[in-house]
């Protein structure tokens, strides 16, 4: 099932994707008055899933053609900053350390940080680069994780209980700052930074391991599978609540593969005009333009 939120008429809502991927069925047409996705994920029962996952099979009138809404990311105002995992496939770790004149080696531990949100980006959205500050702009192909339910304490093999569900996220990066700051906050949380979309794909409707992909003007940067992650998603939601507490509708981006702007020789960083497509098996594409 796939659910997103989206624009109407000047009006914004959430709705479920119909199997054929063509209608948009609102929620308010089976019976739901949730007013946004985090409402939806807070306080949706198991009869209201279920509700949704029958409106997607079988549309009602009322129905709305998915070409003619909106998009919008599917959260977006997050509730909390985007928990991010830095280095967690391989091949990115060399080519990051190779930008830094640095020595690499398999981190032993995952690398935690956050991304500040505003307001997130849906697909067919612009990307502000903010080029005056920074004329490094990179791109990030990851695949994000939406907690279900809040997290204290969950082992490992309990973890995938309080998956609502992955979407796509670009972690566009501004490098200079990220240097210059010594950490990544400022560097990944300029205004316009997070596109995330185009929609939220539950866990039933997913078969792991995904592939990763990702395009610059349509010529492919970026491609590897989740099989190829250091840290397994299970475990970084194992690890992480066992000292806090994950609330539902957090975001966790598990971290992008190699490919990215920076790994090139010479840097193919991104510029006004370009359009990145992120593409992520099972789940779609997320495409945006840098303005």
């Amino acid at each position: 099932m796939r659910l997103l939120t989206y624009q109407y008429r000047g009006e914004e809502a959430v709705g479920v994707l119909g199997e054929e991927m063509d209608l948009v069925v609102p929620i308010t047409a089976l019976g739901l008055t949730y007013d946004s996705m985090n409402t939806l994920i807070l306080h949706a029962t198991e009869e209201d899933m279920t509700r949704l996952r029958k409106g997607a099979k079988a549309p009602p009138s009322g129905s709305i053609p998915y070409e003619a809404v909106e998009k919008m990311a599917p959260i977006p105002r997050p509730l909390q900053d985007v928990i991010c995992v830095g280095l967690n496939y391989m091949d990115h770790v060399a080519e990051s350390t190779r930008f830094k004149g640095i020595d690499h080696q398999r981190p032993a531990y995952p690398v935690y940080f956050s991304k500040r949100v505003s307001e997130a980006v849906g697909t067919e959205g612009e990307i502000q680069g903010h080029l005056e500050l920074d004329e490094q702009l990179d791109y990030e192909v990851e695949l994000a994780v939406i907690i279900g339910k809040d997290m204290k304490k969950v082992p490992a093999h309990r973890a995938k209980d309080y998956i609502f569900g992955y979407t796509i996220l670009n972690d566009v990066s501004a490098r200079v700052l990220q240097g210059r700051h010594k950490q990544f906050y400022f560097g990944k949380s300029l205004d316009g930074f997070t596109p995330i979309g185009p929609w939220i794909v539950t866990p039933d409707a997913l078969s792991f391991p995904l592939t990763l992909q990702s395009f610059v003007n349509g010529e492919l940067r970026q491609e590897t599978t989740t099989e190829r992650m250091l840290f397994p998603i299970p475990d970084i939601l194992a690890e992480l609540s066992a000292g806090m507490t994950l609330r539902a509708g957090s975001i966790l981006s598990t971290g992008t593969p190699a490919g990215v702007g920076m790994g090139f020789d010479p840097p193919r960083f991104l510029k006004a005009g370009d359009t990145i497509a992120c593409v992520i098996e099972g789940i779609g594409s997320l495409v945006n333009t840098v303005v």
